[in-house]
């Protein structure tokens, strides 16, 4: 018998050996991982090197978690701190609380920093990773779904999402069954995936605007599935906070993308210098150097004091010799 609701999942951590195993954290790593594989795959096909992109994501990723975490407890300091609270709490990552926006522009960060170092297009390596980004929050979005939190208003639809008795916010013990905004929120990413790649083969996106598209595509959705929710959030002016974020973005990301169409048409090459892996025209190598170095010296075209007489003229002069005749010249 099929049921008329999405089932909750009976638990969401294993213990393997004394050692728990979260699926919030499972869900988090697959995403980082699809979203790396994805941008790599765009970043290679572009004529960049692959190492130069670990690299780079070697700093981007722990920025991310970092600033992901920041902005869910800067956002929501009540839960952490003040009476009955526990401050250590905000560092529990594994019961959930990891903040996209905090995550996309602390990431951007430790992206910009690492192509300052490498010499390498910021904009370009944040195009490549577009619809990786939007692909790893599918995943992410998962989490939410083990731990049962997130979800949107009670509803009796065929695709309501099931939440024990416990994890029901205040006001809701008697509603079973709610709206999987988690869900909503996965597929919709999934349309931005799409809407990226797509957008950028027929357009060959540049100087961030694959990146720009991603961001007003998500947050055009974010902004009405936030509006669904029921968790306690902060407000601003009748709105939960993180709707304002969704609408102050996307109004940024289209003017940065009509911007960027209008003074950087086209697309930057990275087949070339330090983002596919070689060397600036401007510099040579050290061998190279080297080997200019040790190289024998070649003669000049400057004038040696020798060069700089005149030269004889056609008309040799006369030479007396011992018959005491004259001689044209011709004779040794």
């Amino acid at each position: 018998m099929v049921p008329a609701f999405i089932p909750s999942p009976s638990q969401g951590v294993w213990h393997i050996f004394g050692l728990p195993i979260r699926a919030y954290a499972l869900c988090i790593l697959a995403g980082i991982f699809v979203g790396y594989w994805l941008g790599r795959r765009r970043w290679v096909a572009r004529g960049g090197s692959a190492p130069v992109l670990a690299d780079i994501m070697f700093w981007a990723i722990p920025f991310g978690l970092v600033g992901a975490r920041i902005y869910h407890v800067i956002t929501d300091a009540e839960l952490y701190f003040g009476e009955g609270r526990h401050p250590i709490d905000a560092l529990k990552i594994w019961h959930g609380g990891l903040g996209i926006w905090g995550a996309v522009g602390f990431g951007a960060l430790g992206a910009w920093i690492a192509c300052r170092r490498a010499k390498v297009p910021f904009l370009a390596v944040a195009d490549a990773m577009a619809p990786g980004i939007a692909l790893a929050q599918v995943f992410g979005r998962f989490g939410n779904y083990f731990n049962q939190e997130l979800f949107g208003r009670p509803t009796t639809k065929p695709w309501g999402l099931e939440i024990s008795p416990e994890h029901r916010p205040a006001g809701y013990a008697d509603f079973a069954t709610f709206h999987p905004t988690f869900l909503y929120e996965a597929v919709w990413n999934l349309g931005v995936v799409a809407l990226v790649i797509l957008v950028d083969r027929r357009y060959k996106l540049g100087h961030g605007r694959a990146f720009f598209l991603y961001v007003a595509g998500y947050t055009a959705g974010r902004a009405w599935i936030e509006n669904m929710r029921i968790d306690t959030v902060n407000h601003f002016l009748g709105l939960r906070l993180n709707v304002w974020t969704a609408l102050i973005l996307f109004v940024l990301a289209v003017a940065a993308f009509i911007i960027s169409a209008k003074r950087h048409p086209g697309q930057e090459d990275i087949t070339t210098g330090p983002a596919a892996g070689k060397p600036t025209p401007a510099e040579k190598p050290a061998d190279a150097e080297d080997a200019a170095d040790e190289a024998p010296e070649t003669e000049t075209d400057e004038e040696t004091p020798e060069a700089s007489e005149p030269e004889s003229s056609t008309e040799a002069p006369k030479v007396e010799v011992k018959n005491g005749s004259e001689s044209d010249g011709a004779r040794d």
